[in-house]
């Protein structure tokens, strides 16, 4: 086995296994589409939940398209599940096995360093350090360059966007998750370009585009990585070696 096995759920959704652990980011599209539910086309199975050993599941906000609450369900099938969250998620209830976290903090358990940063929407990025492996998974942390709004907002977001990158940079990236959204139009790719541009992570899997799977063509494409790998997800379930 390579150092991380990937596999693309959906929209912001991975999951990530290592030689010790297994990562689960930002799941909420549960449906199989008429597939089996299993990890191959993209679902969280039983299965998975009771063969794989150190499942730690990630939220970075409570966007419904980051989150679904069907993941506490999980815990009844592998009560050892730790939950790493944003402090905006909503819960009926408490437990140990939850853990909140602000932006700009870190958890550390046996194996595993979890440090956040911001986002530029709410909630909060995440950077972890695993198995010798950096993972980081923006959630919705993104140059959002919304055309037809004012050129203050505009410029308010480019700078806090921008900050934050430098903040980033300053740490090696293995395999770094960052969103290349349709709705962005003409400047989907500008977060992703600058962050390559200043972070140089291994390897840079386009996220947060629904179905449109030109998306990761074209940001492949539109992007001079220089010696930063472009995953071109194309389907549901994909599976990345690094």
């Amino acid at each position: 086995m390579n150092k991380a096995k990937i596999h693309y759920l959906y929209h912001d959704g991975f999951a990530v296994e290592t030689q010790n652990f297994f990562l689960i980011f930002d799941y909420y599209y549960n449906c199989p589409q008429n597939l089996d539910p299993t990890l191959e086309n993209g679902i969280i199975d039983i299965p998975s939940l009771k063969s794989k050993k150190n499942i730690y599941v990630f939220v970075s906000h409570a966007h419904h398209d980051h989150f679904n609450d069907v993941i506490f369900s999980w815990s009844d099938i592998n009560p050892n599940i730790k939950y790493i969250m944003s402090c905006d998620v909503p819960l009926r209830d408490y437990k140990k096995n939850y853990h909140f976290i602000f932006a700009n903090k870190e958890l550390i358990f046996q194996g595993i360093k979890i440090k956040t940063f911001d986002s530029t929407d709410i909630g909060v990025s995440f950077f972890i350090e695993v198995d010798g492996l950096t993972i980081f998974h923006a959630g919705d942390l993104n140059w959002w360059h919304w055309k037809h709004t004012c050129i203050e907002n505009q410029e308010t977001m480019e700078l806090s966007f921008k900050k934050e990158i430098w903040k980033i940079a300053e740490k090696k990236i293995n395999v770094a998750f960052f969103p290349t959204d349709p709705r962005l139009e003409e400047f989907f790719h500008i977060g992703g370009e600058y962050f390559i541009s200043k972070v140089h992570p291994d390897l840079f899997i386009p996220m947060h585009f629904w179905d449109d799977y030109s998306m990761p063509q074209k940001f492949y494409h539109k992007v001079k990585s220089g010696k930063t790998n472009i995953a071109k997800i194309s389907k549901r379930g994909e599976i990345i070696e690094f």
